[in-house]
């Protein structure tokens, strides 16, 4: 029978939609699964075939889980907000909810026709009011939060207003913009913009000033990777640092929890250094330099105390508030310059690029134990979010101030080890720092002791001479939320007498108001400040940010549990049932800020008992990339001539990408060609012998530019689903990247074929009720072992060659037993559920095969009852013997020696030694 892949697929993913297959409720009776993909942006192009990847390895293991007797919450939704959206719409005029549909729909349509086993009713998206309703209450508790570091939990800011009624700032211990210090008398006589003003200072939403990444051309702030070299990603628009105020998050105040419970996840060791070097604790301690000629004191933070000594220069962030204090009016225009330059680079920038830059301030610090006179430079190496913004250079001791001093001829304290003597003119300074990365500086105040010892007595005496403190510093910004754009969840904040409010809780969700278009106004304020009654019942004005994309993925996982309920982002009951997702899978591009935030975020909730687990992903894979498979024809120059790829040689050709979905197997379609484009019409051909055009290929990124992208859709029409699912999961293992190749998709479609010939004999349904055989129930359960294993190990690549040999060995067996084709049939259904289906409906079953119990290996069908036996002369084989497995080896030595081969090989010579290799090998030495 033929396998008719399209009319099996269409008539399962139907079934499945009338009989709501895949709903799922809570049970207790069984113990739950909850797997999760990162759900995707549904763009206007729609999916190619790299998306897919980590999509279809979810559903195997949901449809596995599900066979094992789970409860199995597997759900999809879109974050349906974002910059390209909005971008469209100003290039249109079309509502950003508009074109949201639509590519909403698109993508439905295409994850449907893949066979996912997806609880749409379930589906949340971030631009649904009913969703983000809960992403505003979250901020509103955020804003009226603070951190505790005692308890290391939030709190109400009730409590801390308590605290300062009684107290002040006396014994608090709290997470901050800076420390304050006030007695309670002094609060109390604060007035209330002061008090709400001071707040601010401890809220974990709080408005506060900020470098940000600032696109004129765009109108808004840009995350880190919406920019590359200096200019949006999308646009290609010039991008500056700038200081504004903007609504931020206090994820610092999480720093010490986000790395702690690391330890916990079942995630990749390489994941958690990244999240690790993300979070960036750091144990050292603050020390007060004071500027020549100003009262002003600056403070910079060191882990290596001990090389106090060794300063000889001091380096700002260009962002630093002491830029305008330490710099002389002789160097004015020259650091003005230079912090102009600096604007349009991104700190991610900076921190990559190793070239050296600066500029000097002017001015001096003062060493606060020797009195020494330090010059203070400015370098864009040094980052404001980091520390104080203000480092101590210490180039006999750190290889990028090394860098710096040598670029600007400055001055280097010899470095050394135990008192060891150091030739400054002599030495080798590179070599020096990096074998004394761990040395001490040189001072009699240090001299023997060991690194360790030397940290210690300087962190203790600065604090004793009162010119500094210890101090556990994180590289781990806060989280800048406002962005200066329209399609965004709107705050539902209000300003009074210029102090921001929260809207009462029953007033939420605050909809996104209707806008004549999508651009700031001609003020310069958000596309929000077009919107009428834009505004409070009482007439306060809203505000006129919306917040970032990460905002509306930061607690999806949650409302999931319960994507219904409204009164609450999720109930209890449901919570603690569900708990945490016990299998996240996504791209690794979110391993720093998308992770750190939803962890960040899941905290807070657990905090204030809205949520039974401090942790939202219990076990996290990053799947690789399916790369594209370009292809190029090659033109002869100045000519409308395209040569074949073996005579290319042979002209002055220059390669040109051309369209995957007109070539086969490396061989161009040349009538498709010629109606590609408008000037191929005419195109001539210098074709192979055989009459054929055959193409080059590389591996590159799947793009629209290199014409490889790949459409699902044309897979599935070609060779189904099922073929596309198997596929993709037989490129390789999940976790690497792989090239996507057409070319090689006919060998898994033609396995489905031969699996589905397994129930036919010609146009008949053949299935046998016969007992199998010893050798059908060995290649089943080996089968049963191995994919099981796979599965658990995901390792789905492996899984898929298991079953093509299993196939493979059953044909030849020409086996159609109903005792192996059904648990095959169960075994399969993960990968490939449209042919599962439609076998178990052939083998006599009602329903679905998706509940049916999962095989189970059965290890006595797995014993080998005879060995064949490798019959090797001094190493080299020369034939084979099936023997009884029950042999000793002293039993198969002697069948061995008097067997009638042997002693053809033997002839008149006696053997030195017979060896035996229970199981393996004979080797006969003579």
């Amino acid at each position: 029978m033929e396998y008719r892949f399209t009319e099996i697929e269409k008539k399962w993913q139907a079934f499945w939609k009338a009989n709501d297959t895949y709903k799922v409720t809570e049970d207790p009776s069984k113990p739950k699964f909850y797997v999760l993909d990162m759900f995707p942006y549904p763009s206007a192009a729609g999916l190619h075939v790299g998306h897919p990847l980590g999509y279809i390895a979810s559903d195997i293991i949901s449809r596995y889980m599900r066979h094992k007797g789970y409860n199995v919450l597997h759900p999809m939704g879109y974050d349906a907000y974002g910059l390209p959206a909005e971008q469209y719409a100003i290039l249109t005029g079309q509502h950003p909810e508009v074109t949201t549909q639509v590519n909403t729909e698109r993508y439905r349509k295409q994850l449907d026709n893949i066979g996912f086993s997806y609880d749409w009713d379930r589906e949340v998206r971030t631009s649904d009011p009913k969703y983000y309703k809960w992403t505003q209450w979250a901020f509103v508790k955020m804003f009226n939060s603070y951190y505790d570091n005692k308890v290391q939990k939030a709190r109400s800011i009730d409590d801390l207003v308590a605290h300062f009624e009684a107290r002040g700032t006396a014994d608090l211990d709290v997470a901050c913009g800076e420390d304050l210090c006030f007695t309670a008398e002094e609060w109390k006589a604060m007035d209330e913009q002061s008090r709400r003003r001071t707040l601010m200072n401890y809220r974990l939403a709080y408005l506060g000033e900020t470098m940000v990444n600032w696109c004129a051309a765009l109108g808004t702030v840009l995350a880190n990777d919406e920019v590359s070299d200096g200019v949006s990603i999308r646009g290609g628009h010039p991008v500056e640092q700038k200081r504004m105020m903007q609504w931020c998050l206090r994820v610092s105040a999480y720093a010490d929890r986000l790395l702690k419970s690391l330890e916990r996840l079942e995630w990749s060791d390489a994941l958690k250094e990244t999240q690790r070097n993300w979070i960036g604790r750091s144990e050292g301690a603050e020390v007060k330099f004071a500027i020549k000629g100003s009262d002003e004191v600056m403070t910079v933070f060191t882990t290596r105390a001990d090389t106090l000594f060794g300063v000889t220069f001091m380096v700002l962030a260009p962002e630093s508030d002491y830029v305008d204090v330490v710099t002389s009016p002789a160097q004015r225009e020259a650091v003005e310059a230079y912090l102009d330059r600096t604007k349009k680079r991104t700190e991610r920038e900076r921190m990559m690029d190793k070239a050296v830059t600066g500029v000097f301030s002017g001015g001096y610090a003062i060493h606060p134990v020797t009195g020494a006179e330090i010059p203070v430079w400015i370098s864009d190496y040094v980052l404001a979010g980091y520390g104080t913004g203000a480092v101590m250079a210490v180039p006999g001791h750190d290889t990028r101030d090394f860098a710096f001093a040598r670029k600007f001829d400055l001055p280097i304290v010899p470095v050394v080890k135990g008192g060891d003597d150091f030739d400054e003119n002599t030495a080798n300074w590179e070599n020096a720092i990096d074998s004394h990365e761990g040395v001490m500086i040189n001072s009699d105040f240090l001299d023997g002791l060991n690194v360790d010892e030397a940290i210690e007595r300087m962190r203790a005496f600065v604090e004793e001479k009162g010119i500094g403190k210890r101090r556990v510093n994180y590289r781990l910004r806060d989280a800048i939320f406002s962005r200066q754009r329209y399609w965004g969840e709107p705050f539902p904040v209000y300003y009074k007498e210029g102090m921001p409010y929260t809207l009462p809780e029953d007033k939420l969700p605050l909809l996104l108001p209707e806008i004549d278009k999508y651009l700031p106004t001609e003020t310069g304020e958000p596309p929000l400040g077009r919107a009428e009654g834009w505004h409070t019942e009482e007439g306060y004005p809203l505000e006129l940010s919306t917040m970032p994309g990460f905002a509306g993925s930061s607690a999806y996982f949650l409302r999931y549990m319960d994507p219904h309920n409204e009164d609450a982002l999720v109930a209890r009951d449901k919570n603690e049932y569900w708990r945490q997702v016990d299998l996240y899978l996504g791209g690794t591009e979110h391993a720093t800020g998308h992770l750190i935030y939803s962890r960040f975020w899941n905290k807070f909730l657990f905090d204030l008992g809205y949520i039974c687990e401090d942790e939202p992903f219990k076990r996290l894979i990053n799947q690789g990339m399916i790369q594209g498979r370009s292809n190029f024809v090659y033109r002869i120059k100045d000519t409308n001539t395209y040569v074949s790829l073996g005579l290319k040689d042979n002209y002055d050709v220059t390669p040109i990408h051309v369209d995957v979905n007109i070539v086969h197997n490396d061989k161009l379609d040349l009538e498709a060609f010629r109606t590609s484009l408008p000037d191929r019409k005419d195109a001539e051909f210098v074709l192979e012998a055989d009459g054929s055009y055959v193409c080059g290929w590389a591996v590159e990124k799947m793009s629209k530019s290199y014409f490889n992208v790949v459409n699902p859709d044309d897979i599935i029409e070609h060779y189904g689903a099922d073929t596309l699912r198997l596929y993709e999961m037989f490129l390789g293992p999940l976790e690497q990247s792989k090239p996507w190749d057409t070319n090689g998709i006919d060998g898994v479609h033609r396995f489905l074929k031969k699996l589905n010939g397994l129930f036919f004999d010609g146009d008949n349904l053949s299935i046998s009720d016969e007992a199998p055989t010893p050798e059908e129930l060995k290649t089943l359960h080996k089968t049963i072992k191995k994919v099981s294993s796979d599965i658990e190990g995901i390792s789905f690549n492996t899984s898929v060659s298991a079953f093509m040999i299993c196939v493979n060995e059953l044909q030849s067996l020409k086996c159609n037993k109903r005792a192996i084709l059904e648990p095959l049939t169960v075994l399969i259904s993960p990968f490939a559920p449209h042919l599962a289906e439609e076998f178990w409906h052939l083998l006599g079953h009602e329903g679905t095969v998706t509940t049916v119990p999962y095989p189970e290996c059965n290890e006595d069908y797995l014993v080998e009852s005879s060995v064949k036996y490798p019959i090797s002369f001094n190493g080299k084989v020369r034939f084979t013997l099936e023997l009884p497995a029950t042999l000793s080896p002293k039993e198969v030595e002697e069948v061995v020696l008097g067997n009638e081969q042997t002693q053809k090989a033997l002839g008149d010579k006696s053997p030195k030694k017979v060896i035996v290799v229970p199981g393996r090998i004979v080797n006969i030495v003579m």
